[in-house]
């Protein structure tokens, strides 16, 4: 597995992610993830807290519709994950600016509530 350069990584950003061994319904395989964990936090820890992309279509109330390189899909904010900078394949891209609002509003309001 390849290692991201130490590079800062910044929330929003879209990393290739080895989420391998899962256990039960953990979402499986490496995949996309973007990273959304604070910047103040990712600049400190060699951990980020990731939510996985999937291309599936159900649109459950945790899941944020977006568009990443050319595929519609969802962020899926119900199987969050901590993962070490060694699980880090390599960076993609980011998510856009309102897409990762979408994304801080429902994380707020899934933990206020």
């Amino acid at each position: 597995m390849g290692v991201v350069s130490v590079r800062p990584v910044r929330r929003g950003e879209v990393h290739l992610v080895s989420l391998d061994p899962a256990c039960g319904q953990e979402i499986r395989k490496t995949r996309p993830c973007v990273v959304v964990s604070p910047d103040e936090l990712n600049a400190h820890m060699g951990t980020f807290i990731v939510a996985p992309l999937t291309t599936g279509r159900h649109a459950y109330p945790f899941r944020v519709a977006c568009r990443f390189a050319g595929k519609d899909g969802h962020v899926v904010l119900d199987q969050l994950r901590t993962v070490d900078r060694e699980r880090l394949v390599q960076r993609l891209g980011a998510l856009t600016a309102p897409t990762q609002m979408k994304i801080l509003g429902v994380l707020q309001a899934m933990f206020a509530a």
